[in-house]
């Protein structure tokens, strides 16, 4: 039921790094959907048999927007077959434009990727004697998110390698799903504690 509004050639961003802090059990529900022509924004590939890396096996991506494709080489040759179109990122700028959509900004300022491949086609600004890009920032239609502990009203808090992307795509998206295992009533979470607040996290799905 939460992922009832997916539809073909949406935007989505799934949480997790080489499959690791991934929501399995939604990018499951994907699959079963069948739903196609979507634009992943991952940290990654992932691996053909793992997370969101089955998603290319399945061939619902038409477009990635990520920083690594090395393990997954159902992507790779669909790269170069030009089954999917690939927009590889540098792993902190991909970070920051994804920051960037979530707080609002109109993009960043790197010098990261000056005199490379990375710059082709980007607006340059010279400040202070140095040359940096303009990189965009990234939004999602729907953000998958992997929580180690939610409550009825969506806080969220993450374990160890979840926090990688998971805080920084549940701010980016315009629906957010989070998955855990756990879910509190309201008030049992240490406010301390919540990484990402209930107030951008549209549905909970606990997962055993």
């Amino acid at each position: 039921d939460a992922l009832a509004g997916l539809t073909d050639g949406m935007t989505i961003m799934v949480g997790g790094f080489l499959a690791t802090g991934c929501p399995d059990a939604l990018v499951d529900e994907i699959l079963r959907r069948g739903v196609r022509n979507l634009t992943l924004i991952a940290n990654d590939t992932a691996m053909p048999d793992r997370g969101y890396g089955k998603l290319f096996a399945s061939g619902q991506i038409k477009k990635v927007i990520c920083s690594y494709m090395g393990l997954n080489p159902t992507s790779i040759a669909q790269k170069l077959d030009g089954t999917i179109d690939a927009e590889l990122v540098p792993q902190g700028t991909l970070a920051e434009r994804i920051r960037a959509g979530g707080s609002g900004l109109g993009g960043i300022l790197t010098p990261t990727g000056v005199g490379t491949i990375v710059e082709e086609g980007k607006t340059k600004i010279e400040i202070g004697g140095r040359m940096y890009l303009v990189e965009l920032p990234l939004r999602a239609d729907v953000a998958l998110i992997n929580a180690s502990i939610a409550d009825h009203v969506g806080n969220l808090v993450y374990r160890k390698s979840a926090r990688n992307f998971n805080p920084l795509m549940a701010m980016a998206a315009d629906y957010v799903v989070a998955q855990t295992t756990k879910v509190h009533s309201i008030g049992e979470i240490d406010p301390d504690l919540v990484m990402t607040p209930g107030v951008v996290v549209d549905a909970v799905v606990e997962v055993s």
